[in-house]
């Protein structure tokens, strides 16, 4: 398995990452004058009743304290930069990351999942560097300057220290050791809320439709409380541990005091040493107190960087050819199409989704593949643009197996309109410019014009314009359809896939796309996986797909000759009076 550092996301910003300690040392150390500063002025400014003393002390300690908020300060911008920076990178590399996964790396995390781990995920990992580059060098190092500075100022009385020490940092332990599975189930909470969340954001209209509002509440608050009462018990571990360790911390102090003032009345100890031994007994319990509640958040950050992991260490299974000095790499020149006994699995224990197919196409005819649910016809034309790859057999693209191009060449010379109409938030001309950024207004009309497009669009009142509420709500689902058609054509692609585009699309309208696209698209190799046989019968060659493999194949007469099946979807869409196009 691919180690993973994400330490390297921090080399960018070294300098800064390394004056982040050095101003938090320098706070420290000033922090762990006043003490000693406080002891002088009792034991000698006010003892022996010297203001002019006691005055020139007090401005030591204003001053110390002003140079400590210096550091504090300058720590606090280094240390916020280095973090927000290293999330900063670390969310676009995981982005970039998903956007290299084919479908078969998507099948491995749910959406949601993905959502968190590039937010709430990411967010911790950067607190997480946030606390090691301030909190986590404040406490060890003021924890280690104040018990030297104890034990050089009362050797006996450090026999407390030696005592409290252990016990805190074994309490400290067992509260991480507690609370760490605990937080990995947070994360897990959070992503089956964005999981609901999610299918209920983009779904509320079916929700609505169907009247569940009641029991998507119902689902959704059960995910909610799931989430709260993990929360609660991760944060209980939290909440006992602080009482602990605070009374571990007043045991001590209360011992100090104890001892402490027998050593006063004996005249072996000053009054003022006593109060600063004190201020340097609690500035060491409570250094332990906060490097153990930095552990806990640290066993947070640790779950969300494993989950940060999982997504970097996944490799694309979908790579490009090594890269050959001596040629060029091949792009599509003609469209032509030859599947060369095929088998394809989703997953590589599962059944076969396609079954041992092959077949040509030659360049500008137009394919139509029929089948009943579940036959593969998706899975068939998903194999063009690499998808996915076959686990037998090969796709070639004008004699060159697909695997051969690079996915940028590939998938430059293919439009492909899913089943799924997708649009994206911004103006139609946006979202058509999607298969050629640099499109003039006249292409994007034209191509418009061939996807029965231009008609309803020209009616809006900004045109090509017009802005796209999220995922193009304001525009019913033919229209999507229909803008998804010419946003592939604008690529002027050798190769066009139609997968079931025109579902939501009358059949007038259709069959004008259709003429379209044959007047215009002729040097086209098109696949069209339609439900109605009315939009696949002039097609050159027709494919009738059962279980994952070819039963028939031939033009419309030819099938309505010799294949029973199709005569069976002809008959049942059209009835048997219905006149032959053959």
């Amino acid at each position: 398995m691919q180690t993973v550092k994400l330490t390297r996301y921090l080399k960018p910003y070294i300098l800064p990452m390394l004056l982040a300690p050095l101003f938090m040392c320098l706070e420290v150390y000033m922090d762990l004058l006043q003490p000693d500063l406080m002891a002088k002025i009792i034991d000698v400014g006010i003892a022996n009743g010297d203001m002019h003393y006691i005055l020139q002390k007090l401005g030591s300690m204003l001053l110390v304290a002003f140079v400590g908020m210096i550091g504090g300060i300058c720590c606090s911008i280094f240390s916020g930069y280095v973090a927000l920076s290293f999330g900063t990178d670390l969310r676009s590399h995981l982005f970039k990351k998903v956007q290299s996964f084919s479908f078969a790396n998507l099948d491995h995390f749910q959406t949601s999942s993905l959502i968190t781990r590039m937010t709430n995920d990411v967010t911790q990992v950067q607190n997480m560097v946030n606390m090691s580059l301030a909190m986590m060098i404040r406490s060890p190092l003021l924890c280690i300057g104040s018990i030297i500075l104890a034990i050089r100022m009362n050797l006996t009385l450090s026999t407390i220290i030696v005592v409290a020490l252990p016990i805190t940092i074994f309490a400290a332990l067992m509260i991480i050791r507690r609370g760490f599975p605990l937080f990995k189930q947070v994360q897990k909470r959070i992503d089956k809320v964005n999981t609901v969340m999610r299918e209920n954001l983009a779904g509320v209209r079916l929700v609505k439709a169907f009247g569940r509002q009641r029991e998507e509440k119902v689902r959704f608050s059960a995910a909610n409380e799931e989430l709260r009462n993990t929360g609660i018990r991760a944060q209980r571990v939290m909440a006992y541990g602080m009482p602990v360790l605070m009374l571990i911390t007043n045991l001590a102090t209360v011992a100090v005091l104890w001892f402490g003032g027998v050593q006063v009345q004996n005249a072996s100890f000053a009054v003022g040493d006593l109060i600063a031994y004190i201020n340097y007994l609690s500035r060491i319990m409570m250094s332990l107190i906060m490097v153990a509640f930095s552990f806990m958040q640290f066993s947070r950050g640790k779950v969300s960087a494993d989950r940060i992991k999982e997504v970097l260490r996944e490799e694309p299974d979908l790579t490009d050819p090594p890269a050959s000095p001596d040629k060029e790499p091949p792009i599509i020149e003609r469209g032509d199409v030859c599947f060369d006994h095929v088998t394809f699995r989703y997953t590589q224990d599962g059944d076969p989704v396609l079954r041992d197919l092959s077949f040509s196409v030659k360049s500008g005819q137009t394919i139509a593949i029929l089948g009943e649910t579940g036959s593969g016809k998706s899975s068939l034309v998903s194999l063009i643009p690499r998808l996915y790859d076959p686990q037998e057999g090969r796709v070639l693209i004008d004699g060159v197996d697909v695997r051969e191009y690079t996915l940028h060449n590939l998938r430059a010379g293919i439009g492909m309109v899913l089943q799924k109409a997708l649009l994206f938030s911004g103006t139609i001309l946006d979202n058509l410019r999607w298969g050629d950024s640099d499109a003039s207004m006249e292409k994007a009309v034209e191509n418009a014009t061939i996807a029965q497009a231009d008609s309803f669009i020209s009616q809006m009142p900004a045109g090509y314009e017009t802005d796209l509420s999220q995922g193009g709500v304001n525009l019913s689902g033919g229209q999507k359809q229909r803008l998804n058609i010419a946003r592939a054509l604008m690529k002027n692609p050798k190769i066009l896939i139609l997968d079931d585009s025109t579902s939501a699309v009358d059949m007038a309208t259709e069959v004008k796309i259709q003429q379209a696209l044959r007047k215009h698209r002729h040097q086209s190799t098109v696949f069209i996986i339609a439900q109605r046989i009315s939009s696949v019968m002039d097609a050159d060659q027709i494919i009738v797909l059962e279980q994952g493999r070819i039963v028939a194949m031939g033009n419309h007469s030819q099938l309505m000759e010799s294949s029973e099946l199709y005569q069976d979807i002809y008959n049942s869409q059209l009835g048997k009076g219905a006149v032959n196009h053959g």
